[in-house]
């Protein structure tokens, strides 16, 4: 028996890890998934006890990127999409919690450390050599050391390092900023609880708590133009229950959206009840036939800290489409700048300006210029605010995650800081990301060396396009058992192959619902490839290597046993329903 005298109330544990992940949302869960597949030990360190941050059950804001098909954000965001049309298809909030768990504790490097939060760090000189933190649930303390750190937290916690950030909106002239109209202050966009609802055969009135606004039609009356500018978009509040996730109930951006959270957390819960209770007993009949379903009970965050690279990305980069030479991301999101006023402004409560259907996003965005061995990824890059205001979406996110774990796993190979690797090594970084599905604005995946030396090909399996882009399809339809085929003048050593499958990207197309309990399921796309087989040519006969009967991915990377032919070909067995499958990629390795 353990008693006072034989056991300690709290338990120090101490790990190790080449890369500490701080912020269990998508941008740290694709920076810690992307880093173990390429061979790095990795610690992840969430403060909650699901993964998934904005996008989780406990907030569901929507994931959203780029507004157009071409450029529609792939890589391991997709692979989660994927996942969870299949697993869970009726798109139940709980269960895409634990997609993405099923994820990252699928990859064996990873250790996951949820409930767990960072408290302080622990300096080298100017490196940070480990962070402290504090399990809640456990009463247990952890010191963790590693090599590389990211905050992915969107908050910056790693600031304790000392290193340099911003908070607030920059003066308009300090980086020639058109569409800031104020500035010069720490002012920020503020945190949202959203709403779902549930359609009913019933109908019956809404009791809020005595503590919620209770709301009346002087408190909206008031003016709704629209813009006359092209190109620009006024937003409103929306208080009708159709096609509305109700991110309008936002507050907190005149204090502190972190020290102040909790009061944030009150006043959002005051207005989203006030709300509800409005709408639902408006004389007009606006919400019969709904209730509500579900509320937010933690406040989703937009803005609060960014940190300071080498680069600051700026309202001008975005519009002038980012064209930088170490590009690893990019974004598609307008530049949305919220009022800090928020839901308590009468009148728009933020303003969209078009933005270029993509535009890149530097490494030099994603590392520490005073903290050497510090990297960042998600809301709290370095950026201005008007930049934040177009990089902050999820999807966006998504990518810096997976290009600073991309960047950590060369930084540990190579025994590199980011800024070193920034200089030596920032072509191996991007023909990386391009190899795992990530695009890279203004250029092209390099193609397999056995596909170009092949006397015979599919054109679409040369370009290394693998999407369609501007009109041009840049892949091949196929029906069940035909075939994708490559053929050599000599015997050539094959050990795998790349293939990218059509997963129907576009835009929405995969976000999760705004309506709760729906009986209504979600398909797999139906062009994608479901069942396929590589076969090799031995001598005059056909030889399988590799079958695969249930792909539910866009991105499969297969190996098999190294053989030596001169003709392979990708068959295709099956499809997710439609009559033929397309095929964006074929590499044979």
């Amino acid at each position: 028996m353990k008693t006072e005298k034989n056991s300690s109330v709290i338990t120090e544990k101490n790990l190790h890890a080449d890369f500490i992940v701080c912020g269990g949302g998508l941008a740290g869960v694709c920076a810690a998934v992307s880093a173990a597949r390429h061979g790095v030990d990795v610690v992840l360190v969430q403060d909650r006890p699901v993964l998934g941050g904005n996008a989780s059950s406990e907030m569901r804001m929507g994931i959203v990127g780029v507004k157009k098909a071409d450029p529609m954000e792939a890589g391991i965001l997709e692979e989660l999409q994927l996942k969870n049309f299949y697993y869970n298809p009726l798109q139940r909030y709980t269960l895409w919690d634990d997609i993405i768990y099923s994820t990252v504790v699928s990859e064996p490097r990873i250790t996951l450390l949820l409930n767990t939060s960072v408290e302080d760090v622990v300096m080298d000189g100017e490196r940070i050599a480990a962070v402290k933190a504090w399990n809640s649930n456990a009463y247990t303390r952890y010191t963790i050391e590693g090599e590389l750190f990211a905050d992915c937290t969107g908050d910056g916690i790693l600031r304790l390092s000392g290193a340099k950030f911003r908070r607030g909106r920059e003066w308009p002239d300090e980086f020639g900023e058109t569409y800031l109209q104020e500035g010069g202050d720490s002012k920020t966009m503020g945190n949202s609880i959203l709403l779902q609802l549930r359609k009913t055969e019933e109908d019956h009135p809404f009791i809020a708590p005595e503590w919620a606004y209770h709301f009346t039609d002087d408190d909206f009356n008031y003016a709704t133009p629209a813009s006359t500018i092209e190109g620009v978009k006024f937003n409103y509040k929306r208080l009708y229950p159709e096609n509305n996730n109700f991110w309008w109930i936002e507050f907190g951006g005149n204090g502190d959206t972190i020290a102040d959270a909790n009061e944030i957390q009150y006043e959002l819960k005051r207005i989203a009840y006030g709300v509800w209770e409005y709408m639902k007993n408006h004389p007009d009949g606006r919400c019969k036939g709904y209730d509500l379903d579900w509320i937010g009970s933690l406040p989703g965050k937009r803005e609060s800290t960014r940190f300071v690279g080498p680069h600051i990305l700026t309202q001008n980069d975005v519009l002038s489409g980012g064209h930088f030479e170490d590009v690893v991301a990019y974004g598609g999101w307008t530049l949305d700048d919220h009022d800090p006023d928020a839901f308590h402004k009468k009148g728009r409560i933020s303003v969209e300006h078009a933005t270029p259907s993509y535009f890149g996003i530097p490494f030099d965005c994603l590392y520490s210029v005073n903290v050497p061995n510090l990297m960042f990824a998600g809301r709290d890059i370095s950026c201005t605010h008007m930049g934040l205001s177009a990089t902050r979406v999820m999807s966006t996110c998504a990518l810096l995650g997976q290009a600073v774990g991309t960047a950590a796993s060369l930084a540990v190979r190579y025994g590199e800081t980011p800024s070193e690797l920034r200089v030596k090594r920032i072509a191996e970084l991007q023909d990386t990301l391009e190899d795992d599905d990530c695009l890279l604005p203004y250029r092209w995946r390099k193609v397999s060396a056995l596909n170009l030396s092949a006397k015979k090909a599919e054109p679409q399996m040369l370009n290394g396009i693998d999407r369609k882009w501007e009109g041009k399809d840049n892949g091949v339809w196929k029906a069940p058992g035909e075939e994708i085929l490559f053929e050599w003048k000599k015997p050539v050593t094959v050990s795998g192959a790349r293939l990218v499958f059509d997963s129907d990207m576009k835009p929405y197309g995969k976000r999760m619902r705004k309506l709760e309990a729906t009986t209504e399921r979600r398909n797999m796309p139906k062009m994608l490839t479901k069942g396929f087989r590589i076969d090799v040519l031995d001598g005059k006969q056909w030889r399988s290597v590799f079958e695969e009967t249930d792909n539910i991915l866009r991105l499969r990377k297969v190996s098999f046993a190294p053989v030596k032919t001169q003709s392979v070909r990708l068959v295709i067995l099956s499809t997710w329903g439609a009559e033929q499958a397309h095929v964006f990629g074929f590499d044979v390795l």
